[in-house]
């Protein structure tokens, strides 16, 4: 059989459309591929933005080796991020506490089918690979704890105080606005344990992820990005902490700081910032990310509302 002419027809697939050549035809078939390097964005009000500034940073593995880029945020990023929870904090706030339940728990399923990605990403952060596991099952029980509480902590933080006069005094905790939370360098399970339960109160945040360890707060921010939980709702920075941590204390429209990657010998300084509109700071505990959990940082960035009505009216 001839060669076909140059004029002859490329032979059509079922659907119509010309067939594709081979990807391997060509001088090239032999060549070795090429790995696409990542460069990993913020996560602002829902979306994906490269920083201001254009900065970005190498992220190595436990080794020395590359694994990707990270964004390194500006002061124009932290800002935004603010900006961003603020706008949502009405919205999360107003929802019934039983709807924000079921938002986290529907984001404890989606994290549950990256557990093989979250447990590649802490295995590059030095762990063994049964130790990896454990800590990812951890971190999606903490949060499917959490969850739990979130139509429960009304009644167990909320009181009626009895009083001499006819009336009902009731207090009950409402959200305090937004958070900053300086996440620690437990890249998963530490980050779960200081983020869960500021969102599963009603509160906003902005995070900053673990500097030399941030996939996995990446990886729970596409999980994030495509769960029910609205935008500006959580907020992840990546960068340099000493940077990034001044920015958010001493910002006038954040409520509240939470230290707890912060070394106890930073942590003065971003207390005073912190001060100049009075945020509600939690300071760094040491916390040992494994012990079981308790309400204490639920209730740390609570307000107490009391309400008097007389009674018979």
């Amino acid at each position: 059989m001839s060669n076909p002419t140059p004029n002859t027809p490329v032979p059509d697939s079922p659907s119509g459309s010309p067939m594709p050549a081979s990807p391997r035809s060509g001088p090239r078939s032999g060549a070795p591929r090429l790995a696409v390097r990542k460069t990993y964005k913020l996560f602002i009000a829902g979306a994906f933005p490269r920083s201001e500034s254009g900065r970005s940073y190498v992220v190595n593995d436990a080794k020395g080796a590359f694994l990707a880029y990270a964004a390194h945020a500006s002061r124009k990023d932290a800002r935004d991020a603010v900006t961003a929870a603020r706008k949502a904090f009405a919205g999360w706030a107003g929802r019934a506490a039983y709807n924000r339940g079921q938002i986290l728990y529907r984001i404890a399923e989606m994290l549950e089918g990256r557990r093989a990605q979250f447990i590649d990403e802490l295995r590059a952060a030095g762990l063994a690979k049964t130790a990896a596991a454990g800590e990812v099952e951890a971190a999606i029980d903490r949060w499917v704890w959490y969850a739990g509480w979130a139509d429960k902590l009304t009644t167990v933080a909320g009181s009626a105080n009895p009083i001499s006069g006819p009336f009902f005094n009731v207090s009950t905790p409402e959200p305090t606005g937004v958070v900053a939370v300086i996440a620690p360098d437990s890249p998963l399970l530490g980050l779960v344990s200081v983020l869960a339960p500021v969102i599963v109160t009603g509160n906003t945040c902005v995070v900053i992820a673990s500097e030399p360890a941030p996939l996995p707060a990446i990886t729970l921010a596409e999980v994030l990005a495509t769960s029910d939980l609205p935008g500006g709702v959580v907020n992840i920075l990546t960068g340099h902490r000493e940077e990034l941590a001044p920015i958010l204390a001493s910002h006038m429209d954040v409520n509240a700081l939470d230290l707890a990657g912060t070394p106890t010998d930073q942590a003065g300084p971003l207390q005073e910032a912190a001060a100049g509109n009075l945020k509600r700071v939690l300071p760094p505990t040491g916390d040992e990310w494994t012990t079981d959990p308790a309400t204490t940082r639920m209730t740390a960035f609570l307000e107490t509302k009391t309400v008097w009505h007389p009674i018979g009216v």
